[in-house]
């Protein structure tokens, strides 16, 4: 791995979510890299870098959100192209990491995807990886170069903790979002309830009990991200029926496949926090809808990281 003290830096982006990189190097005063990223007449992805990256500290701002297999490919195909350039230094930040999801064999002969990716960009020649609100800690361990791990729930819980709401209690939607309900109870100074579910195939999920105490709260869903929006809609609805005041949902990840907008808008959520990790286009945003910006967070952790400042700090 390189590493060292570098004369400068440079942000590049791909195609996923320019806006997003275009916030964050504006943040940092910084005007994005001139590359280009398009695609040749057969679907294959061309990448042009059109300035000096030799010995410079370089980030590289891509989600892996859809078109995830594009997006991944774009993504590697810039980390060669500075890789065979001679940059000192290569970060790739990825504020939503695709195929997190699969990150352990849950039956036979099933394949570990997060793993793979974690191979990919280490190929590729990543130095090291910035990301944001992984579905599982453990994919950190599966690469074997640097990688640091920002947390929206501060983002989020910051938001709520100003609306100075009364009787609340932050329900996590499963088992496995246990964790990030119980740190977003703490800051907020109030109890959990878990959703005891079952899934019986992807996408899919049946609400099976209700532990905790919900009736007559405010009740905050917290979740890593939301795909269809199964998940939390039948959380929502459920919690709503057993005597909860409002719901409010809040999650890092906007993924929003298939049926989730239409689900989420007859659903009972009163409002839906989200972050702009992922791109979401005009048509697909609610009006109970409010979005929070990571980009200060990713700002100020690439400013960190090329300092060799501490990171632990932004998790305070």
């Amino acid at each position: 791995m390189r590493s060292g003290v570098f004369a400068d830096y440079k942000i590049f982006a791909g195609n996923s979510h320019t806006e997003l990189a275009q916030e964050i190097a504006d943040i940092m005063g910084k005007p994005l890299g001139r590359a280009t990223v398009t695609k040749f007449s057969d679907g294959e992805i061309s990448v042009n870098i059109w300035e000096s990256v030799r010995g410079l500290d370089i980030y590289i701002i891509q989600s892996t959100s859809n078109p995830v297999n594009d997006n991944l490919m774009e993504l590697l195909i810039m980390i060669d192209a500075m890789k065979r350039a001679s940059a000192g230094r290569i970060n790739a930040v990825i504020p939503y990491y695709g195929y997190a999801r699969q990150d352990r064999k849950a039956k036979a002969r099933d394949p570990i995807t997060a793993k793979l990716v974690a191979n990919l960009i280490e190929a590729a020649g990543a130095d090291r990886v910035l990301t944001m609100d992984l579905h599982a800690n453990q994919i950190q361990g599966y690469f074997d170069i640097p990688v640091d791990h920002l947390l929206g729930m501060s983002i989020l819980a910051k938001y709520f903790k100003e609306k100075n709401m009364e009787d609340v209690v932050v329900v996590s939607p499963d088992h496995g979002s246990v964790t990030r309900a119980r740190n977003m109870a703490q800051f907020l100074n109030c109890p959990i309830a878990i959703i005891d579910k079952r899934r019986p195939e992807p996408n899919k999920s049946e609400i099976m009990n209700i532990i905790g105490n919900i009736d007559g709260k405010n009740c905050i869903i917290l979740d890593d991200m939301i795909d269809t929006a199964g998940t939390i809609c039948n959380a929502a609805n459920a919690i709503k029926d057993m005597g909860a005041t409002a719901v409010y949902a809040c999650a890092t990840h906007a993924v929003l496949s298939g049926p989730a907008v239409e689900r989420l808008e007859k659903s009972a959520i009163e409002e839906l926090v989200l972050l702009n990790t992922v791109p979401l286009p005009e048509e697909k945003k609610l009006e109970k809808m409010k979005f929070l910006s990571v980009a200060p967070l990713f700002a100020e952790a690439i400013t960190r990281v090329f300092t060799n400042g501490s990171i632990s700090v932004l998790f305070d």
